[in-house]
């Protein structure tokens, strides 16, 4: 019997339930995994708070893992049993040791990249993707802020920026963290408990400000993120890490000069099958030439779930996270 972990009602990681599940064979157009690896990400703290609704409840959670094809369903062509593959994509139900996905959310990995590294890459690899090489095309010699600098996305982020050349600028909430940024190529890391971080833009960038501001936290910095911007700069608000912003002027972005806002999702961005496939070919280059390292710096058996939960809320993490299956 395989098992996987369920939410039954909406609330903090103590909802978080490991059961046993009849997992079946796979529909014309799916296929059944057995899974090795499973990726932590914040977006599943949405949806188990709620903040991000789920179709129904009970509800598996989880978006992303990595594995090998078991079974395919009739239509499924381009898949076989026996590859090594990975996904970041709805339906939820990545925290399982067997789940049926359909065929077209999956990607078949190179064999350059491990199950775990794979696991915890392709949300937050394929988020970075989209967000500098195609919601704003960041250029070499342009300067970024980007909050959350040692967070799984922001080393990511650090790292890939620094290869197109850009010079990064990136929040972090600790010392250990500033330097952890730092060695993944952010250029000024500022401790926002200490120093006021649009002060510090404002300073690194000779009062001009930021052409991007890349901001996964939400409540507590949206408005110095607006504050960071040079006029006609684009505010890019993709996630809601201390809490979402629930009340908003448009016309705040003329007052602050002509402002751009957008508020992305990869599940727009990868919602098209050839989408999804050159997103991460993308992410696979880039990690296959080494200049984006993925470093897994937490792990936690799947059934710990809840532990691992607590630990990301706390901000105790760094990095990837990865959820291990019983094998």
């Amino acid at each position: 019997m395989s098992h996987a972990i369920r939410i039954h009602e909406h609330g903090g990681p103590e909802v978080l339930r490991y059961e046993e599940v009849d997992v079946g064979e796979p529909g014309p157009d799916e296929v059944r995994l057995r899974q090795t690896a499973v990726g932590l990400n914040y977006i599943d703290v949405y949806h188990r708070t709620g903040l991000y609704p789920v179709p129904q409840l009970p509800s598996g959670i989880g978006l992303e893992a990595a594995g090998e094809v078991e079974a395919v369903g009739a239509n499924v062509s381009d898949l076989k049993q026996g590859d090594r593959v990975a996904y970041a994509s709805p339906p939820l139900g990545a925290y399982a040791d067997s789940r049926l996905i359909p065929a077209d959310r999956v990607v078949r990995l190179p064999d350059g990249i491990d199950d775990r590294k794979a696991a915890a890459m392709m949300l937050q690899g394929m988020t970075v993707e989209y967000l500098i090489r195609r919601t704003f095309p960041v250029k070499k010699g342009q300067t970024v802020l980007f909050h959350a600098a040692a967070g799984g996305v922001g080393l990511i982020a650090c790292q890939w920026l620094k290869a197109i050349g850009a010079k990064v600028i990136g929040t972090v909430g600790s010392n250990e963290k500033a330097e952890l940024a730092k060695a993944h190529g952010c250029d000024h890391p500022i401790v926002y408990t200490r120093e006021d971080f649009v002060a510090r833009v404002k300073e690194i960038t000779g009062g001009q400000g930021v052409p991007v501001v890349y901001d996964g936290v939400g409540k507590d910095t949206w408005e110095g993120s607006l504050d960071c911007l040079a006029p006609m700069g684009m505010m890019v608000s993709f996630g809601n890490a201390s809490g979402s912003v629930t009340e908003f002027n448009p016309g705040i972005l003329s007052q602050k000069g002509s402002l751009f806002l957008t508020r992305p999702t990869l599940m727009t961005y990868t919602a098209k099958r050839q989408d999804l496939v050159a997103s991460a070919n993308a992410l696979f280059e880039v990690v296959l030439d080494g200049r984006v390292k993925i470093e897994v710096n937490q792990t936690y058996p799947l059934a710990e779930a809840t532990q691992a939960h607590r630990d990301l809320e706390a901000r105790k993490t760094t990095g990837s996270t990865v959820l291990l299956p019983e094998s």
